[in-house]
């Protein structure tokens, strides 16, 4: 394994760190005399196998070729899920494995999908961890998608490449700098939400933990009723502000600090992704008026709500969306797929390459007018080439044909449609409840069977890291390169 000292090192690196971070929910089971150790053993595991792959690795090649870069990205996320799931397993919730994996993955790819019932009586350290983990894998995946996933060119990310002088050979010279920032940006970001949530009526333990997620856009909460517990209007709002904030590229925070003042209304894709916004709430404002017939009974602030939290795979819900009819039903699945902007914590297929695809079809329009015609795709002033093209089609093919595969596995495994087929999109697309009365806005995963759990925590993984950086392990020809 010497070709990878520089992987399993890195890896040290990050199990460290994981390991690390279990000590601050120690302090807050003084704090609340929650006192077990299922943190401190679990902290003292992950740093132990930390350690050991880091010294074990020390005289690593500085550099980081492509074939490692993939194989870095899906042991990164695999290797913390499973360290991660510890102190589930540790705790007394009396969860077995399957569940705290399934918890655990959940978490750091912020999917928002829980398995415990009764999340108002869990202990504190717990709802801290499950933030924390959110958290992490937000920025984890915001370093990866600016920094590593343009180099390996998963679904088009090439486009999102910093400079055009990096190499395979050596990922990104300013990697480090980048990611300095991003974490300054996304920490600070953190700060203003919990601030905004304690002002308007949050405890300090709950802004602390809920600003976490909601930047993470992962939708983890402290309540059964997520963000619906609090019945507030300037809670409701304050949320979907930084949810946006949380969804829009982060390395468009970087150009404004460089100077571009006018990046957040000059980008396409952010400008895209507020349209797609008001339009879905204006559909669906049009549709609830439509079967309610009285406006009185519509509140735009929870229609408002719920398309954010859903678009961008956040997972938070006010009020059982799936009451609103079958229409919102298949509207909400949309929106499922859809997803935010690429290079932020925001999941789904991402609004750039919705956009490109429109492009194409329109010019493949174009074509059939005019066949003599040359038609040339831009995006953003970048000419789309048909390799670029062709990347951005096999990537939403592929999502497409995955999504039918959970979904089929699913029904297998015992799920009702409606189950299986709102299971697959909020694993694939990371958004957290699904539709229907098991897994619905108010409802949990706790009673679908283990092998439904291990499916399901295979799409959030696939989904996270973009399909192809987990399935190009798979072909034989990319080991022998």
């Amino acid at each position: 394994m010497s070709n990878y000292k520089t992987v399993f090192f890195t890896l040290g690196i990050l199990q460290i760190i994981l390991g690390i971070s279990m000590s601050i929910p120690i302090i807050v089971q003084v704090i609340f005399k929650e006192l077990d150790s299922s943190f401190f053993g679990a902290g003292i595991i992950t740093i132990i196998f930390g350690v050991l792959f880091f010294l074990a690795n020390l005289n690593h090649d500085k550099k980081l070729n492509l074939q490692q870069a993939f194989l870095l990205t899906a042991l990164a996320w695999l290797s913390i899920a499973i360290f991660g799931s510890l102190p589930f397993i540790f705790s007394n919730l009396n969860l077995t494995i399957t569940d705290s994996f399934f918890e655990s993955m959940s978490g750091i790819t912020t999917t928002g999908s829980t398995i415990i019932t009764n999340l108002n009586d869990t202990p504190k350290s717990i709802l801290l961890w499950r933030a924390i983990l959110q958290w992490l894998g937000g920025i984890g995946i915001i370093v990866m998608a600016i920094t590593l996933m343009p180099i390996m060119n998963v679904g088009g990310m090439k486009l999102f490449k910093v400079s055009s002088n990096d190499s395979s050979e050596k990922i990104l010279p300013k990697s480090k700098e980048i990611a300095l920032r991003l974490v300054l940006i996304y920490t600070s970001l953190t700060l203003l939400c919990a601030c905004s949530y304690k002002i308007f009526g949050m405890g300090f333990f709950d802004s602390f933990t809920h600003s976490m997620t909601t930047i993470a856009t992962g939708g983890f909460s402290n309540y059964n009723e997520s963000i619906g517990y609090f019945d507030s209007t300037t809670i409701e709002i304050s949320a979907m502000i930084f949810i946006i904030l949380g969804s829009i590229p982060f390395i468009a925070y970087i150009k404004f600090l460089n100077g571009n003042k006018k990046i957040f209304t000059s980008d396409s894709q952010i400008r895209s992704f507020i349209r797609i916004i008001i339009f879905s709430i204006f559909i669906l404002l049009l549709y609830l008026l439509f079967i309610n017939k009285n406006l009185s009974e519509i509140n735009l602030i929870d229609i408002s709500f719920n398309v954010i939290s859903v678009l961008t795979g956040t997972g938070y819900v006010t009020k059982e969306f799936d009451n609103w009819g079958s229409f919102s039903l298949v509207f909400f699945l949309i929106l499922m797929f859809i997803g935010g902007c690429a290079g932020s914590t925001a999941c789904g297929i991402k609004i750039f390459r919705i956009q490109i695809l429109y492009l194409f079809l329109l010019n493949q329009l174009k074509k059939n007018i005019y066949p003599r015609g040359i038609f040339i795709i831009k995006y953003d002033n970048n000419n789309v080439d048909d390799k670029f093209m062709a990347s951005i089609i096999s990537f939403i093919y592929l999502y497409i044909i995955i999504f039918f595969l959970i979904t089929a596995l699913l029904s297998l495994s015992g799920l009702n449609f409606i189950t299986a087929i709102s299971g697959a999109a909020t694993s694939i697309s990371n958004v957290g409840p699904g539709l229907g009365s098991i897994i619905g806005p108010n409802g949990n995963f706790s009673q679908l069977p283990d092998i439904s759990k291990w499916i399901l925590s295979l799409g959030m993984i696939l989904g996270r890291l973009e399909l192809f950086a987990i399935l190009v392990l798979f072909i034989p020809s990319f080991w022998r390169n």
